[in-house]
């Protein structure tokens, strides 16, 4: 900060009132009284020129100036405690930190073994999980440098993301056991046409919803909504309990819920491509290792057209 003297502990006071909008449980979180933690944040303050917090005798609230300088305080913090590292591991050892995010059940076949692998291969680098990141916002993030790393679904729109394909999982129906076509070894998706759906909400940006009206459009109907959801979980457990019929990838057959069966789609197939992203920007070398780690647990596999 050009011309401005900031201690390390004023952006570690900063920090945790920042996340605890509470003095009283940041000063507990600090391990110190809450009157020293006041005047620690005041100091900060005049030291910035701009208040970063807006008090009441209810609540504490970021200011616009303290919602910009958090995002910069706690990778400062975060550099620090990599630099810490740094000096007492041997040399040539990856450290560091990555944040990755994922969507949820949809990348139950491929965030756990890159996880495992992760942690195996390199303990020094701290793996933060982020979930229910949908394809959108995860691209947002990526963008911005919140997440290192992020699980969508293919293609991603965006020129300043790269992305690699990790698995092609055909699209299949969930529908209610009790529902007249649970027992079908395949159905045609018209079959659903007087159906209603989950779906994920249009506006979030979701690569299976847009995945799900193509499949419907190209079978020749609209589909009727009959709730928008973002989690595929809970749009599994709402088809369990009758609210509607979902589409959804194969991969999750295997993790349904009572009341719920799978079953595959007879016609021309419908796939979902899932992914792994990064920013084209310079990463770490935390993140280039986690990256050249993934190719080998997870290869890409030949795409079927």
């Amino acid at each position: 900060m050009n011309g401005v003297n900031v201690e390390i502990r004023w952006l570690e006071a900063f920090v945790a009132v920042a996340e605890e909008l509470h003095f009283g449980n940041a000063a507990a979180r600090l391990r110190m009284a809450q009157s020293p933690l006041s005047q620690t944040i005041r100091k900060l303050e005049r030291s910035l020129g701009a208040e970063l917090f807006h008090r009441s005798t209810r609540s504490v609230e970021l200011t616009a100036a303290g919602h910009a300088l958090l995002p910069h305080a706690r990778e400062v913090l975060e550099q620090l405690n990599i630099a810490s590292k740094a000096v007492k591991l041997p040399q040539g050892r990856v450290y560091g930190s990555l944040t990755l995010g994922f969507t949820g059940v949809l990348n139950h076949l491929s965030l756990p073994p890159l996880a495992r692998a992760v942690q195996q291969t390199y303990p020094d680098i701290q793996l933060a999980l982020v979930g229910r990141i949908m394809t959108q916002d995860a691209v947002h993030q990526l963008e911005s440098g919140s997440l290192d790393l992020a699980f969508v679904g293919l293609p991603v729109d965006s020129s300043r993301i790269n992305a690699r394909l990790l698995a092609q999982e055909a699209l299949g129906a969930v529908l209610p056991t009790g529902h007249r076509l649970a027992g079908k070894a395949s159905i045609d998706l018209s079959d659903l046409a007087d159906e209603s759906f989950l779906l994920p909400p249009m506006s979030a940006g979701s690569v299976l919803y847009e995945d799900t009206m193509r499949a419907c459009t190209e079978a020749g109907f609209y589909p009727k909504v009959a709730q928008e959801i973002t989690d595929p979980y809970m749009v599994m457990m709402l088809v369990a309990a009758g609210i509607g019929v979902a589409v959804l990838t194969e991969g999750i057959s295997a993790m349904l819920p009572p009341g719920a069966v799978y079953v595959p789609l007879g016609g021309k197939p419908h796939y979902m491509n899932h992914g792994l992203a990064w920013s084209i920007r310079p990463g770490s070398k935390a993140r280039d290792a986690v990256l050249e780690l993934s190719e080998k647990i997870l290869p890409t596999p030949k795409i079927i057209m």
